[in-house]
């Protein structure tokens, strides 16, 4: 039996240890990617008119709901005007008529049309306010105006007045090889290192792994997505990202 020095021995070991070494590098290989916003929407009028002003720019932040542009609205004001007048107007009546119904001047019947003229009259107020409303174009999430493509003056409609991005959170999209398909699962962190010209590094969570291969290219999509709350990171940035073993 052939026994082994201790000098060919630690060789053996360490050979075995670089080999072990490659096999995990490649397996944490850094991958590229790409920083995107969370969702991206195009801003439009639900009503067609006449864009009266637009209250914010390109680069703003905006909130929820906070208000980004108007469209001329003089004869909405007055629709809601006119309706509200005839409430008054029916309301008044109405006192009068209960008067009259409790001396038995008024019938029943007559008592009856004139509150139901009250409802319809209300919600016709109602009716009118919202068309009003919607003359306010607001923003539906809280991001930055990244495209004005509408000024005053221009008829709008469906297209877009406004383009926001969310990116108080970001995805992330990496292409990983098909051979690492089965060491990446959903909840995995990953660690992101923005390009030199940003630089740092972001701890982040893998949220989506695509179940469908692209078999021309041997590859598949996977999401990382980041927190953002202070605008720290912007989007529209290449990246690495190296997924952490758990």
């Amino acid at each position: 039996m052939k026994i082994m020095t201790v000098g060919r021995f630690v060789q053996a070991a360490t050979l075995c240890w670089l080999f072990s070494g490659v096999a995990l590098s490649a397996q944490e290989q850094d991958l590229d990617g790409l920083i995107e916003p969370y969702e991206v929407v195009e801003i439009s009028s639900r009503v067609p008119g006449i864009l009266d002003e637009v209250v914010v720019k390109r680069g703003d932040l905006v909130e929820k709901d906070q208000v980004l542009a108007r469209l001329e609205d003089s004869l909405e004001e007055i629709k809601v005007k006119l309706a509200r007048a005839r409430v008054e107007f029916s309301t008044r009546r109405s006192v009068r008529n209960e008067e009259l119904y409790e001396a038995q001047l008024v019938s029943m019947a007559e008592k009856d049309e004139l509150e139901t003229e009250i409802a319809i009259n209300k919600l016709q107020v109602e009716e009118a306010a919202e068309m009003l409303a919607m003359r306010t174009i607001r923003s539906p999430i809280r991001g930055v105006v990244v495209e004005r493509t509408r000024a005053p003056g221009e008829s709008v409609g469906a297209d877009p007045i406004l383009t926001v991005a969310r990116i108080d959170l970001l995805n992330v999209e990496v292409i990983v090889p098909v051979e690492r398909y089965n060491t990446i699962t959903k909840g995995m962190r990953a660690e992101v290192r923005p390009e030199a010209a940003i630089g740092g590094m972001y701890v982040g969570e893998v949220v989506i792994v695509n179940q469908i291969i692209d078999a021309a290219s041997g590859t598949f999509g996977v999401r990382v997505q980041l927190s953002n709350p202070d605008y720290e990171l912007p989007a529209g940035v290449k990246c690495k990202v190296r997924f952490m073993a758990p």
